[in-house]
C-alpha cells in the first residue's frame, strides 16, 4: 500500500473513532444545555417566532402540577408552554411540548456540527501520525529480515 492510500485510509478511520470519542462528550453537554435553557425566554421567543401564528406573541407561561418520582409518589413541579398571543390578549395557540423538542434539536444540531468539525481537525494530524508509525514499522520489518 503506497503512502497516499495509507494516509487516506488511517485518516478515515481516524475520523470515525474521533466522532465517536468526541460525540460521546459533546453531544451529552449539548443535550443538557438544549434541554436547561429550553425553558428561557430567548428560547420561547426564538420557537415562538416559528410555530406562532402572524399577528401573535410568543409568552412564555408556567403553572404548577405534579409529577411521579421513580417510586410513583406525586411530587410538585413547574411545567412551562409556550402560548401565542394576539393583540387583544386572547390565547391563539398553546403548545406544551413540541417548542421544547425543537430547541433540543437545534442544539443538539449545533453539538453535531462542532463534533463534526472537531474530528476533521484532529483527524488529519492523527492520520499523518499513523501513516508514519506504520511506515517505521515497516522499515524496521525490513531491516530486521
Amino acid at each position: 500500500m503506497n503512502n497516499a492510500k495509507t494516509s487516506t485510509v488511517s485518516g478515515c478511520v481516524i475520523w470515525f473513532l474521533l466522532i465517536a470519542i468526541i460525540g460521546s462528550c459533546v453531544m451529552p453537554v449539548f443535550f443538557l444545555a438544549g434541554t436547561l435553557s429550553s425553558f428561557t425566554d430567548f428560547a420561547v421567543q426564538t420557537m415562538g417566532g416559528w410555530l406562532c401564528p402572524d399577528g401573535t406573541t410568543p409568552e412564555k407561561y408556567t403553572y404548577q402540577t405534579t409529577m411521579s418520582d421513580e417510586y410513583g409518589n406525586p411530587r410538585p413541579a413547574t411545567a412551562y408552554e409556550l402560548h401565542c398571543v394576539d393583540a387583544s390578549g386572547d390565547v391563539v395557540k398553546t403548545d406544551p411540548i413540541a417548542y421544547a423538542f425543537i430547541w433540543v434539536g437545534i442544539i443538539a444540531l449545533l453539538g453535531v456540527v462542532l463534533t463534526g468539525v472537531l474530528a476533521f481537525v484532529f483527524a488529519v494530524p492523527g492520520g499523518m501520525l499513523v501513516t508514519r508509525l506504520l511506515n517505521k514499522l515497516r522499515g524496521s520489518r525490513s531491516n530486521s529480515v
